[in-house]
Order: structure tokens, then C-alpha cells, then sequence
């Protein structure tokens, strides 16, 4: 597979769920040509509800004010709603069965240099794209829920996966405005739904076990790790733990510590009373808040928090160019240089 000639203006969403109809809502936002697909009555209602929804955070967001949030268009044929387009985002329920119909549908009637991705969650693409006649153009592109909202995107080329493809992948999300993550092995999961699931594993044991209640365990996390784990991962937050020896220094003198931790983690079994005991506790936790009230609160809070860590980006871009500019004068007009000064005024 070779890369693309030409730039990626139209966008194929094949299933609009939650996460299809988020994908079609940041396309949109972003200037390209949106076609949604999903065989589900009612499925182009649903997309324009959510999109209309999310439009005011994806302006805030930087989105493309002249843009009207309904002039995308609807073909509930998925081989139909192909045709012509740049780039396939699938976001089918996470079934095999399901996806591996699919692929091979959308890749026998699309040019080789169309790059198809999935978004699912934990599946392997190897084996979704397995019966497609060009798998080495199908990846993962997982995102993280809200996708219009949440920067991350896991990029997982498969077994037979191009590195044009992949690299293609890789500079779409990031002119979507995403921060893509390559993958460099298969894995059910990926990446970051396995840093969850290991974190709620051991959530669930400790409520299981009776140490805390499923509100303090969320909030042992969203009023303490999770609110630097906003700013930087888990290995970088122990660099900075260690102080000025930086994460070797934190490592000498608390891994053997922390491996007596994992000694101790757990491995609860979810039987039906735990999980009752789990969703009573949250119910607690919100306090009467419907799912949808919370979701505007978390969105309305992402999106201060990915605002706020844009702005801070783009100074810190700005004064690093600055830098750089300063010292490249520095070494085309040496100050010693009475000739190269003269030449630099």
C-alpha cells in the first residue's frame, strides 16, 4: 500500500452509536465531507441529536464556526456509504462475527490506498480484517469515550497492516486535532482499556473486601492520582516523585515497597451479589443525577481541562521555537564576530 496522493476530505462513519456519532460530530467540526451508516431505525435521528449536542464544545474545541452541524448526509448501506470517500472509521458493535462481515463488504468495493479503521475497544484487527482481499490497509483507531472530546486515539496495525497505512491513521487523527498513540503489538484491549481494567479490578476488590465504599474508592482516585494523571502519566509522575533524582531515585527507594502492593492485589470474582453491591454504591454516588446530568458535567469539565492544556501547550510551542530561533542566530552571527554582528543589525 502506498500513501494517499491527495488529502482526506470525505469520511465514511459506519456504525452511529455513541462513539460513531462522536467520530461524526468531530469530522464535521474539522471541515470534512461526513457520511454516516447504520442499518438501525432511527440511527440518522440519533447521529443529528448527538451532534447538535456536541457542536457548542467542538467550537469552543477550535471547530469551524462557518460549518452547518447538519450537512452531513445518511446512507444506511454501509457499501454504499463508502463509495468515494478518503478514510473509513467502522465502529460496529464488538463482536468478530459482526466486523468480519463487514470489513470484507467495504474492502471489496474500495481503492487499496484507503486506509479502514476500527474502533474497537479490544478486538484484534488481525482477525477482523481476516477475508478482506487488502487487510494490510485495515487498523485499529480506537478512540477514548467522548471521541469528540477525549484526545487519545490507539493506533494497532495488525499482522499483515502497511506502515503507509498506519502513518496514514496517524496524521489524520492528528489533523482531527488527536493525540494518536502507536501500538506496536496486538493485545485484547490495547493499552489504555488495560491500565483500566487493572485499576478497577482492584477497586472492586477493595469494595469487595470491605476496605472502602465504591463512592471513596472513586473518589481515593478522582480527588488524588487521577487529577495528575489529567497532566502526566504514571511513569512520569514518579519521576517527579523521585525529586531531583527523578524516577531511578524513586524506583531505589520505593519499588520494593510497591512490589509488595502488587503481592497484595487482588483478583475479586464478580458474583451477582458483588455486582449488585457495586451498582447500589453507585447509585449512591450520584445522588439522584441522571446519566445524562453527569455526562454534561464530565464534558463540561474535560472540556476545560483540554482547553486549558492546549493553551499551555501552544506557549510552551511558542517560547521553544523562540528559543530555537534565538539560538540559531546565535550560531549563524557569533557575537565575537564584529563583521557577523554588523551583518545580524
Amino acid at each position: 500500500m502506498s500513501q494517499p496522493n491527495h488529502p482526506i476530505r470525505r469520511v465514511a462513519v459506519i456504525g452511529a452509536g455513541t462513539i460513531g456519532a462522536s467520530w461524526a460530530a468531530l469530522f464535521l467540526a474539522r471541515g470534512l465531507d461526513v457520511v454516516v451508516s447504520d442499518p438501525a431505525p432511527g440511527a440518522a435521528e440519533a447521529t443529528q441529536s448527538l451532534i447538535s449536542a456536541a457542536w457548542p464544545i467542538l467550537m469552543e474545541l477550535g471547530g469551524e464556526g462557518a460549518i452547518d452541524p447538519t450537512s452531513w448526509r445518511f446512507e444506511p448501506d454501509p457499501v454504499k456509504a463508502v463509495a468515494g470517500v478518503d478514510f473509513v472509521q467502522e465502529n460496529a458493535p464488538e463482536r468478530y462475527e459482526l466486523k468480519q462481515k463487514l470489513f470484507p463488504a467495504i474492502d471489496a468495493v474500495l481503492p487499496p490506498e484507503v486506509v479502514i479503521a476500527s474502533s474497537s475497544s479490544g478486538l484484534l484487527v488481525s482477525r477482523i480484517a481476516e477475508g478482506c482481499r487488502h487487510p494490510e490497509r485495515c487498523i485499529i483507531g480506537h478512540p477514548f469515550n467522548p471521541p469528540h472530546l477525549i484526545p487519545l486515539v490507539e493506533v494497532v496495525g495488525g499482522e499483515k497492516a502497511s506502515r503507509a497505512a498506519i502513518e496514514t491513521a496517524m496524521d489524520f487523527y492528528r489533523a482531527m486535532g488527536k493525540h494518536p498513540i502507536e501500538i506496536h503489538k496486538e493485545v485484547a484491549g490495547h493499552v489504555a482499556n488495560r491500565l483500566q481494567a487493572a485499576l478497577w479490578r482492584e477497586a472492586i476488590h477493595l469494595v469487595e473486601q470491605g476496605v472502602v465504599s465504591v463512592a471513596d474508592v472513586d473518589a481515593a482516585v478522582s480527588e488524588g492520582p487521577g487529577l495528575r494523571w489529567a497532566l502526566m502519566g504514571q511513569h512520569m509522575t514518579f519521576h517527579l516523585g523521585g525529586g531531583a533524582g527523578g524516577l531511578a531515585h524513586f524506583m531505589h527507594h520505593l519499588l520494593p515497597a510497591v512490589e509488595t502492593w502488587w503481592d497484595d492485589l487482588g483478583t475479586p470474582k464478580v458474583t451477582p451479589e458483588l455486582q449488585a453491591k457495586l451498582v447500589e454504591g453507585v447509585t449512591e454516588e450520584a445522588g439522584g443525577r441522571s446519566i445524562a446530568e453527569l455526562a454534561q458535567r464530565r464534558d463540561t469539565l474535560l472540556t476545560q481541562i483540554v482547553a486549558l492544556k492546549r493553551a499551555h501547550d501552544a506557549v510552551e510551542e511558542k517560547q521553544d521555537l523562540s528559543e530555537r530561533l534565538d539560538e540559531a542566530l546565535e550560531e549563524s552571527f557569533p557575537a565575537s564576530d564584529p563583521v557577523a554582528v554588523h551583518k545580524a543589525d
